[in-house]
This record gives C-alpha cells, sequence and structure tokens, in this order.
C-alpha cells in the first residue's frame, strides 16, 4: 500500500479555500443553500464532520461537480489518517493476508 507522507488537503481545507473564499459564500450563506443548519457546515469547515453519502451529493449539488470529488477527499483524508495513526496501524499489521492463513 503506497501512501504519500505528505497530509493530504482535508474537506474543511477544500471547502473554504478553494470554494467558500473564491466565491465570497459564508458558512451561513453555504448552509442555506445547502438546506442544512449552520451548525453543519462549520463542522465540516473545521474538519470536526466527515463527509457521508449524503452530505457529498448535497455538496455537488450546489457548487456543481460530482459526489465523487467530495467522497475522495474524505476517502484520502481518512485512509492517511490511519495509516498514521500508530493504534490504528499496529490493528492493521496484525491483519494477516489469506494466502499465510491457509
Amino acid at each position: 500500500m503506497m501512501m504519500t507522507k505528505r497530509k493530504p488537503a482535508t474537506i474543511g481545507e477544500i471547502l473554504v479555500e478553494e470554494f467558500m473564499q473564491p466565491l465570497g459564500l459564508t458558512q451561513g450563506g453555504l448552509a442555506e443553500a445547502m438546506g442544512v443548519q449552520r451548525k453543519h457546515v462549520n463542522e465540516l469547515c473545521n474538519d470536526r464532520r466527515s463527509v457521508t453519502a449524503a452530505t457529498a451529493l448535497i455538496l455537488s449539488r450546489v457548487f456543481g461537480n460530482s459526489p465523487d470529488f467530495w467522497l475522495n477527499i474524505q476517502r484520502r483524508t481518512d485512509l492517511w489518517t490511519a495509516m498514521n495513526s500508530p493504534d490504528e496501524r499496529a490493528r492493521i499489521e496484525r491483519a494477516t493476508p489469506l494466502d499465510r492463513v491457509a
């Protein structure tokens, strides 16, 4: 499994720097466009909430891109976090490949 050492950009960073700032969009404005509470957007912007399939569909509708765009950002962040967490890394390395089991 080849992973980069550099931490990938998070949902919050992408959302704020690549979408909200260039459009002059506030958290309240985005929340209204998404049809969610401002707290939901605030948690996304501050990386305290993960993007679900439903949220990816909403963001893709609001910004005119694909849900895969948002889910891939989340997936990269999740994989990097798991691979760089000592506890998760130890748990992963305890798994035995099936070719060694048989």
